[in-house]
């Protein structure tokens, strides 16, 4: 997202929930070395075949019996295991992937830090929302804190968005009102 971003002159913000927010030439393996590795290390798996779109590289999967405390502790049971079944791998190689950009830089950043993260170490997230000079929040929760409480997640969205009135409406409400109707 950061890199992404970096040459996009209509981006505004930059929004971070428990990611990954590199800077040039860093790896998402390298800017995590420093710190306590994440149980993800330990759950997951190395596929015996080419990931789509990264010849060379396997593709890396958390263990289905794992997931649930790995990737979404805070999130229901029956969601976590339609989670895990449906998990997208990731790209073993892309962890090796250096990146060319860092739109955090130049564009203001937002920062949620997941206290209970099991992908991403929370000391890593610290590390990486200081130096972005991120405004920065914190959560009780997983790395997948957007799924498991998203009315929190979406009012730091909005925050960060500038919308600062009516936080408790949906956003149907709020564009309904927005607009007269």
């Amino acid at each position: 997202m950061g890199q992404a971003a970096a040459e996009l002159s209509n981006v505004t913000a930059l929004v971070f929930l428990a990611a990954i927010g590199l800077d040039v030439g860093e790896t998402v393996a390298s800017v995590q070395e420093p710190f306590p590795p994440p149980m993800v290390v330990n759950t997951s798996y190395l596929t015996d075949y080419d990931a789509p779109g990264a010849v060379g590289g396997p593709e890396l999967y958390i263990q289905r019996d794992k997931f649930h405390e790995t990737f979404c502790a805070d999130a229901p049971s029956d969601v976590a295991d339609v989670m895990a079944v449906t998990q997208r791998p990731v790209a073993g190689a892309a962890l090796q992937e250096q990146a060319t950009a860092a739109g955090w830089k130049t564009i203001p950043s937002w920062y949620l830090i997941s206290e209970q993260d099991n992908g991403v170490a929370p000391e890593a997230q610290r590390f990486m929302a200081e130096r972005m000079n991120a405004t920065t929040e914190t959560i009780k929760g997983s790395h997948a804190a957007f799924i498991a409480q998203p009315r929190k997640v979406a009012q730091f969205i909005r925050k960060a968005a500038g919308v600062t009135d009516a936080p408790h409406e949906g956003p149907l409400r709020h564009l309904l009102r927005r607009t007269g109707m």
